[in-house]
């Protein structure tokens, strides 16, 4: 990617090191992760463990990124030796800041003396909050709720009143820019605790609301049909064709959502965000880009797009589909099982389906994230070949070490899957 500066921090996440390597490779300035039950992804994300900070911590200040640990949940009584032990391991591993919206966390961060970000799920929305969580942060992360116009508002006063973070400088203010969209307002809902007793606050999301629901009248028993909608679960954010009014309100950090998702997801949006930026700043930034990125967009995970409340909507616009209508589907088809470095070949088992010269792969692995590979020539069992199937053994030149931990994907069109 360019090596330029950067005007604006592009912050991505980290739900693996797949996702991680991938979120490098795409251009992220920041990544930001969770560690054992204490964040919001805990039930629906791999989350690293606390061994993993300084494997994590390496690789950022490798990469010449910054790392954020993200430990916004409510804290119980309980939680509080494994919170104590996190943010030391943090602060032993330089983590560049924690994530948060307890002030259980920010008591402690203060204690250890960790740089402390103000979690969306604070509901920053006026620049009173902005003006109390200064005296404890930098940086704050605004409600998902607020407008545009309320935005440039918030970091306007920030520079009018000069209201300084904790280290002296000027308060940031990141907003989501990408991602999965929640029904509640910042993501705090009750939802799931209400119907099987597992808090969203807790980071034990059922994603109920993703689910279609019948609406039906108490007294008349007639039941609504609602537009064949899904009337709680709203299409996912995407800025990318108002990308440039959104740095223009002022905002210095820009967050994309999905630490449950993978590195395809990761590299593919961290890559159209960090190109439409650059374009911005390079006075490039045209219609037929943005068409370009939205089309590479859609490739991956995704309910469909709206710009969020961004705009001043009073409505969200809600999914028609119960998953991802993402126009490529990943299938998986096997291992790695051996790496030749000297002529750079790969070797993987085929475990699943088939693959034929002209498919196109997707290799995922801890040490480089994501590549994908058209297959112009096949190695089947030694021999060349145009197919392989299940139980085969198949090689092809690959320029990253290839181990048992590398998995092999076939990309297909979702219409022909």
């Amino acid at each position: 990617m360019s090596e330029k500066k950067h005007t604006w921090e592009l912050l991505s996440p980290a739900g693996s090191f797949e996702s991680l390597q991938a979120a490098i490779r795409a251009g992220a300035d920041a990544v930001y992760f969770g560690v054992e039950q204490l964040n919001m992804r805990a039930r629906s994300a791999n989350t690293f463990s606390i061994n993993d900070i300084k494997e994590v911590s390496t690789i950022c200040k490798k990469a010449g990124i910054k790392a954020y640990l993200t430990l916004n949940t409510v804290m119980y009584e309980h939680d509080m030796q494994l919170l104590r032990s996190i943010l030391q391991e943090a602060k032993k591993q330089s983590i560049d800041a924690v994530i948060a919206s307890d002030f259980a966390v920010m008591e402690y961060c203060k204690q250890l003396s960790i740089p402390l970000h103000i979690s969306t799920q604070a509901n920053v929305s006026n620049i009173e909050s902005v003006q109390f969580f200064s005296q404890m942060s930098d940086v704050v992360v605004l409600a998902r709720e607020l407008t545009l116009k309320q935005v440039e508002q918030i970091t306007a006063e920030i520079k009018r009143k000069k209201i300084k973070g904790i280290s002296g400088e000027l308060m940031k203010v990141e907003i989501f820019i990408h991602g999965a969209l929640c029904m509640a307002v910042s993501g705090k809902c009750y939802l799931s605790l209400h119907s099987q007793n597992a808090s969203a606050n807790r980071g034990a999301c059922v994603q109920n609301c993703r689910r279609s629901y019948t609406v039906t009248d108490n007294e008349t028993k007639q039941e609504l049909l609602i537009d064949n909608e899904y009337v709680l679960s709203p299409k996912d954010l995407c800025t990318i064709d108002i990308l440039d009014e959104v740095v223009n309100s002022g905002i210095q950090v820009l967050k994309i959502e999905g630490r449950t998702k993978g590195p395809d997801y990761v590299y593919t949006v961290t890559k159209c965000y960090r190109e439409a930026l650059e374009a911005i700043m390079d006075g490039t930034y045209t219609t037929e880009k943005v068409e370009q990125w939205k089309k590479e967009l859609t490739t991956v995970f995704n309910r469909g797009f709206w710009e969020g409340y961004y705009l001043g909507r009073e409505l969200g616009e809600w999914t028609t589909e119960p998953g991802s209508i993402a126009t490529d589907k990943k299938v998986y088809i096997g291992k790695g099982t051996k790496y030749y470095p000297k002529i750079k070949v790969g070797e993987f088992l085929v475990e699943s389906g088939n693959i034929k010269t002209g498919d196109t792969l997707m290799i995922t692995g801890p040490g480089f994230g994501m590549l994908k590979k058209k297959l112009n020539s096949l190695v089947v069992n030694g021999e060349v070949k145009t197919i392989a199937q299940k139980g085969d053994s198949i090689t092809f030149p690959f320029d990253q070490k290839i181990t048992v931990k590398e998995k092999v994907y076939k990309i297909v069109d979702t219409a022909d899957a």
